[in-house]
C-alpha cells in the first residue's frame, strides 16, 4: 500500500505544496462547475465536477492516464477543460522518456475525436467543423500546456546539471591547486634538505671533534659547545619544517613549550638569560604557538648579535585576550642595526598579521632593545599563513563553453509556435467552412416567392442550396406543426436575424410534390 500510495501521490509534500494542491483543486472544480453551467449537453454538473476533482488529484501520480481521460471527457461535456488543462502540464513535465510524451497526446487525440463523434449524433456538427474544433482545442488545452510543462521539467534538469558541473570543476579546480601546492613545497623541502641539512651536519661534526680537542681552554670549549648545540638544534628544527612542507597534516615546528629550550641552549658563553612567565597557561592554536617560538628566536638572536654580553629578559605573558612574548636586553653594544631591521623583523610582522595581531620592536630609555609581539588566543579572525583550498578555487564554467549551450527554450519556444501555428491555420479554415455552410444554408427571399406548392421536389431542390443541418438544426423546435406524411427542409432567410428571433423558411414535400412552404419569425 505505501508503494502503491507513493505512486499515485508522489512528493515531496511540503506544507506550501499541500495549499498549492488545495487551492488549484479549488479553482479547477469552479472553472468546470462555470463551464458545464452554460453547457447544454445533459451532463450533470456534479458529475463533471467530481470527476475534474478526481482527475486532478492523481494527475501527479498517473499523468499519462488523466490527460487520456480527460481529453475524452472534453469530446462530451466541456466542463473537464480545465483539468485536460493541467493534466498536460504534469504530463509535458513528468513523462520523461521521449516516447511517452508523444504516444499520449495521440491517445488523448483519440479520445477527444472518438467522443466527439458520438456527442456529434445530438449536435449534427459538419464532420470538418468537428475534427477542427478537435484539434484547434486539444492543441490549446493539451499540447500547449505540455509544451510549457515540458519546458519546466527540462529548464530544472539543466540548472541540476549546471550545478552538478559546477560542483565538479570547482573540486577538479582544488584538487589541481592543491596537487601544485604540494609538489612545490616538495621541492622546497628537498632542496633545504639537500643544501642547509648537509652544512648543518659539518658544522655539528666538527664543532663536536673541536669540543674535545684538548689544546682548547676552558672557555673555548664552552664556546664550541654552544656552537654544537646550536648546529644540533637548526638540524632538529630544519627535519621540523621539512616535515611540514611535505605532510599538510604536520604539527608546526617549536611552539610556546619550546621557548624554555631556546633559552637554554640559545644562550653565548657568559650571557644572562631570564625566563619569564605569567599568567595562567591556555592551549593555543598551533600557528600561534609558533609564531611565539619565532618571536623569543628573533630577540634572542637579535640580543646575542647586536648587544654581546647584555642581560636578556624573555617574558611569557598570557593576557586576558591575547598571547605577549617579549624579549629585552639592556645596553651592551649598537642596538641601531635591529632597528634598521632585515628580513627577520619583516616576516615576524607578516607572520603576526597574518594571525590577527602584531609585532613592536624599538630602543628602550636605558640604551637596551626591545621586541614584543601580541597574538590573539582565537585565529577565527586570523587567516593561515599557507591558504586554503577555497582560495586556491578559480571560477567554474567557461563562458564561451556556456554560450554555446542550448536553451530548453528554444525547442519549446519552436514547439509552441508550431501549436499556435496549427491553430492559426484551423481556425482560417474554420472561418472559410462556416462561411460556406453559412450560404449553403440561406434561401433568398425573392427565390422563395419563385417557388409555387405544387412543383415537384426534384425542381425544387435544384434551385435549393444544399444546406446546412449544423446551423438550421434548431429551426426544428419553432414554427407550425409539419405536416402528415411529409419530410421538410429548412434555411434562413437572406433577412437575417435580429434580437427578437430569426427569419426560418421551411419546404415540406410528400410524394414527390411540394406540399408547404412557410416562412415565420421565431427564437431559436
Amino acid at each position: 500500500m505505501r508503494t502503491w500510495w507513493g505512486r499515485l501521490f508522489p512528493g515531496p509534500w511540503r506544507w506550501w505544496t499541500v495549499v498549492g494542491e488545495v487551492l488549484g483543486g479549488l479553482l479547477v472544480c469552479a472553472l468546470a462547475a462555470l463551464i458545464q453551467a452554460g453547457d447544454s449537453g445533459g451532463w450533470p454538473s456534479g458529475l463533471v465536477v467530481g470527476g475534474s476533482a478526481v482527475l486532478y488529484v492523481l494527475r501527479r501520480g498517473l499523468p499519462g492516464p488523466v490527460l487520456v481521460v480527460s481529453a475524452a471527457g472534453v469530446g462530451g461535456p466541456a466542463g473537464f477543460l480545465p483539468v485536460l488543462v493541467t493534466a498536460g502540464y504534469s504530463a509535458g513535465r513528468r513523462l520523461n522518456r521521449p516516447w511517452r510524451a508523444p504516444a499520449v497526446l495521440a491517445l488523448g487525440f483519440l479520445g477527444i475525436v472518438g467522443v466527439g463523434l458520438l456527442q456529434n449524433r445530438r449536435d449534427h456538427f459538419p464532420l470538418p467543423v468537428l475534427l477542427g474544433l478537435c484539434v484547434a482545442g486539444y492543441l490549446l488545452a493539451g499540447v500547449l500546456p505540455a509544451v510549457i510543462g515540458r519546458y519546466r521539467a527540462q529548464r530544472v534538469a539543466l540548472l541540476d546539471s549546471l550545478r552538478e558541473r559546477n560542483a565538479q570543476l570547482l573540486r577538479e579546480r582544488v584538487m589541481i591547486a592543491h596537487q601544485a601546492r604540494l609538489r612545490e613545497r616538495h621541492r622546497i623541502a628537498q632542496d633545504m634538505h639537500d643544501s642547509l641539512g648537509h652544512q648543518l651536519a659539518l658544522i655539528a661534526v666538527h664543532t663536536g671533534a673541536l669540543e674535545v680537542d684538548r689544546t682548547l681552554g676552558e672557555r673555548q670549549r664552552e664556546a664550541v659547545a654552544v656552537l654544537r648545540q646550536a648546529a644540533t638544534g637548526a638540524m632538529r628544527e630544519l627535519r621540523e619544517v621539512v616535515g611540514l612542507l611535505r605532510e599538510d597534516t604536520a604539527t608546526a615546528p617549536g611552539g610556546v613549550d619550546a621557548i624554555d629550550r631556546l633559552a637554554e641552549t640559545s644562550g653565548a658563553p657568559g650571557a644572562r638569560i631570564e625566563l619569564r612567565h605569567q599568567g595562567t597557561p591556555r592551549p593555543l592554536a598551533a600557528a600561534t604557538g609558533h609564531a611565539a617560538y619565532r618571536i623569543a628566536q628573533e630577540g634572542l638572536t637579535n640580543a646575542h648579535k647586536h648587544a654581546p654580553g647584555a642581560p636578556i629578559t624573555l617574558t611569557v605573558r598570557y593576557e586576558p585576550d591575547a598571547l605577549v612574548v617579549e624579549v629585552a636586553n639592556g645596553p651592551g653594544g649598537d642596538g641601531a642595526a635591529a632597528v634598521s631591521g632585515g628580513q627577520g623583523l619583516t616576516g615576524l610582522r607578516e607572520r603576526a598579521r597574518l594571525l590577527g595581531g602584531m609585532v613592536h620592536s624599538g630602543p628602550r630609555p636605558d640604551g637596551g632593545f626591545r621586541l614584543a609581539g601580541v597574538l590573539p588566543y582565537t585565529p577565527e579572525g586570523a587567516r593561515a599563513a599557507v591558504p586554503d583550498d577555497e582560495e586556491l578555487a578559480l571560477p567554474a564554467g567557461d563562458p564561451e563553453e556556456s554560450g554555446k549551450r542550448r536553451s530548453p527554450a528554444v525547442g519549446c519556444a519552436f514547439g509552441a509556435l508550431g501549436v499556435l501555428g496549427v491553430v492559426a491555420a484551423v481556425a482560417v479554415v474554420g472561418a472559410i467552412v462556416f462561411v460556406s455552410s453559412l450560404r449553403d444554408a440561406t434561401v433568398a427571399m425573392k427565390l422563395y416567392d419563385s417557388i409555387e406548392v405544387g412543383q415537384s421536389e426534384e425542381s425544387v431542390n435544384e434551385r435549393l442550396p444544399v444546406g446546412s443541418d449544423f446551423l438550421t438544426g434548431d429551426f426544428r423546435k419553432i414554427g407550425p406543426p409539419v405536416p402528415e406524411g411529409a419530410h421538410c427542409r429548412w434555411f434562413a432567410s437572406d433577412r437575417g436575424s435580429g434580437v427578437d428571433g430569426q427569419d426560418v423558411l421551411r419546404f415540406c414535400f410528400k410524394d414527390g410534390l411540394l406540399v408547404e412552404k412557410q416562412h415565420f419569425h421565431g427564437r431559436v
